[in-house]
């Protein structure tokens, strides 16, 4: 299988809206049923649960921007990283039906006063949802701006309140080869896993999303529920969460457990620590020809560079 890179994307790869909000009709006229027999013609609710253009209601429009043009909708959620759904950058929006997010269960563990299980609208409707337009860096060199839908992490965990042992935040991605193809490899030692330290969590910048340019979230881009970190490296930021759990001690990733050499803990977008494989340096934004400088911190350091103070970035990667 040819996975193509950042540089080798040319417009056309990218699937016109149009088409992919015909996406029920593809899916239809080219399998008519998806894995385990399940007719591929998508109900209602899950055409909504996928997007599709079903706005979300009572946005409040943020302070946090980046000041640059958002990329395309179109390239957003046709050019992803979600090897649940497949490795190839367009396997996600290809085999994104076959993920059920209605209903949707997230689980609050460990360390905390207040654990539980939560329905995705007791989860998401206490709180305000925002617009905040963050720079999202991908480990292999290619760049988007993304105007995610979603509320603060620290929201949800001052809501829980951590104990005094709890020092990182656990995530789990839903386990499901029935609905997620790439469950059926061992690409990675399944379910997918990320952390943070319980200060990043807490940070205001650190964002659970639930949408992107005003929408409910697509299937492929991480539906319902995501994290995003934004100066950090894109595959930190966990999709389709299922467990959030508070404990005492650095758990480790699905990333680390694969390549520990290669993405480390902490995963920092630093353009002056290397991939083993290739620079960190520049940069190619999805849509422009040419590369930019990285930023460090992905340009976030006003915000978080506090929170590393002392530490050897190079060795804590």
């Amino acid at each position: 299988m040819l996975i193509k890179r950042a540089e080798d994307l040319r417009w056309s790869d990218i699937t016109p809206r149009s088409l992919y909000l015909r996406r029920r009709e593809f899916i239809q006229a080219a399998s008519g049923a998806v894995a385990g027999g399940v007719a591929a013609l998508l109900s209602p609710v899950d055409a909504r649960a996928q997007g599709n253009g079903a706005k979300l209601p009572n946005v409040k429009k943020s302070g946090w921007g980046t000041g640059e043009t958002p990329t395309p909708y179109e390239a957003i959620t046709t050019y992803n990283n979600f090897y649940e759904l497949g490795v190839d950058k367009g396997d996600p929006s290809r085999n994104a039906a076959s993920l059920r997010t209605r209903p949707w269960t997230v689980s609050i563990e460990g360390l905390v006063a207040k654990p539980g299980k939560y329905s995705y609208d007791d989860l998401v409707k206490p709180y305000q949802l925002e617009e905040r337009i963050y720079r999202l860096r991908c480990v292999e060199g290619w760049s988007m701006v993304i105007p995610w839908v979603g509320f603060p992490l620290a929201d949800l965990l001052t809501q829980v309140a951590p104990t005094p042992k709890a020092r990182f935040v656990e995530f789990t991605t839903l386990m499901a080869p029935d609905q997620f193809p790439g469950q059926r490899r061992p690409v990675l030692d399944w379910p997918y896993t990320e952390g943070l330290r319980l200060d990043e969590a807490m940070n205001p910048l650190t964002l659970l999303a639930v949408g992107l340019y005003g929408e409910v979230l697509p299937n492929q881009d991480g539906a319902p529920i995501r994290l995003v970190v934004p100066w950090k490296y894109g595959f930190k930021s966990i999709k389709s969460i299922v467990r959030i759990r508070l404990v005492e001690k650095q758990p480790r990733t699905a990333w680390e457990k694969s390549q520990p050499d290669e993405y480390g803990f902490y995963s920092n977008v630093n353009p002056e620590v290397d991939h083993p494989r290739w620079s960190q340096a520049r940069e190619r934004r999805i849509g422009e020809f040419l590369k930019r400088p990285t930023l460090k911190f992905n340009g976030y350091g006003d915000q978080v560079a506090s929170m590393y103070t002392g530490m050897d970035l190079r060795k804590n990667f």
